[in-house]
């Protein structure tokens, strides 16, 4: 086995290790869900088409070039096609998580968010992890248009909210974007738990100088 196939197999491994973690803490149910990441500057790795994130076996996972085409493993996720539009858009993208976690999802039906950033800052964790979450308006799952979308909003943030259907996260690998995505789970259950109480948000300044500690 050469270097690169042993690192490739590093990956898959730590795909399979990371989407089980998610399915057995309930943030993915049945077949719902899909991971991506970066194998080199033309190929990712993504969950293959129907495959439930607890069940996932390292050999049968997808390879898929940044044209598209099918090159190894089980047949892709019908959605890999918004995840290529991040990374072709994005070469800071090295990774992609999308969920139908349960607060997300709530998140997402609700009507009335601010598209901009469906979430105001009110803990430091959620600004120095994801900064903001935008809003995608609601298509059909498998729509050309939820990778329209994300491409043109690729280089402005790090997380997207798909109205009516779940979240999509990147990061600079996959451990980076499921801790994003973690974070930002917990900030929506906060969100939902702090619905009734006078919360206090973080002022301008404060963000400011959150972003500016990332920098």
């Amino acid at each position: 086995m050469t270097e690169q196939e042993q690192r490739e197999q590093e990956q898959k491994i730590q795909m399979v290790n990371l989407a089980r973690s998610f399915y057995e803490r309930g943030y993915s149910v049945g077949g719902a869900g899909n991971l991506s990441v970066r194998l080199d500057d033309n190929r990712i790795l993504v969950t293959p088409t129907g495959s439930s994130l607890g069940r996932l076996v390292p050999e049968r996972l997808s390879v898929v070039d940044m044209q598209g085409n099918w090159i190894s493993g089980d047949k892709p996720s019908k959605e890999y096609v918004f995840h290529l539009a991040l990374y072709q858009q994005n070469p800071n993208c090295n990774a992609v998580v999308h969920l139908h976690s349960t607060y997300l999802t709530a998140l997402s039906c609700v009507e009335g968010l601010n598209t901009d950033n469906a979430i105001q800052a009110f803990t430091p964790y959620y600004v120095m992890r994801v900064g903001k979450l935008q809003v995608i308006p609601y298509y059909r799952p498998g729509s050309p248009k939820i990778a329209e979308e994300l491409a043109a909003r690729a280089n402005t943030g790090k997380a997207f909210l798909m109205a009516n259907h779940g979240i999509v996260v990147t990061g600079s690998d996959l451990i980076d974007a499921c801790d994003n995505t973690e974070e930002l789970e917990e900030t929506a259950k906060l969100f939902f738990t702090l619905q009734h109480q006078s919360i206090r948000y973080l002022s301008d300044d404060e963000v400011k100088d959150l972003e500016n500690r990332g920098k």
